[in-house]
């Protein structure tokens, strides 16, 4: 058992060093061993293989930022769940009891944005053609 702050915080600090030199490194490499070649195809943005239309400063609807805030609110969800599985078998049933009203608050959560439509995308660009 470690006996002081030194001993107890010394494998996060090697594990922390260990992946920026693993980054930099690889970063490194990439830059002294990587081809640097230029032409007009390569500098062109790219979006997913299709050539880029529009305008860059075009306004994006709210429904996608939502969508976006409702992945992070979940990926949150999901990284709760690994610390109570961690716990699970010291804390028996309370820990049960707790959990499950944190996945019912969370699923109600998502029922309610399922109903108000917020992962609808067709809905709004159907209406707007109707009209």
């Amino acid at each position: 058992m470690p006996k002081s702050y030194t001993e107890l915080y010394f494998p996060v600090l090697l594990q922390a060093l260990i992946a920026m030199a693993l980054a930099a490194g690889l970063l490194g490499a990439s830059y002294i061993f990587g081809k640097r070649v230029r032409n007009r195809i390569k500098d062109m943005p790219y979006e997913s293989g299709i050539a880029p239309t529009g305008d860059a400063r075009e306004r994006f609807s709210v429904k996608f930022y939502l969508v976006g805030m409702l992945f992070i609110l979940f990926d949150i969800e999901a990284i709760f769940l690994y610390p109570w599985v961690v716990v699970y078998r010291e804390l028996k049933m309370f820990a049960f009891v707790e959990m499950l009203v944190f996945v019912v608050l969370i699923l109600s959560g998502f029922f309610y944005i399922w109903k108000k439509g917020a992962l609808d995308w067709s809905a709004s660009d159907r209406a707007g053609r109707e009209q």
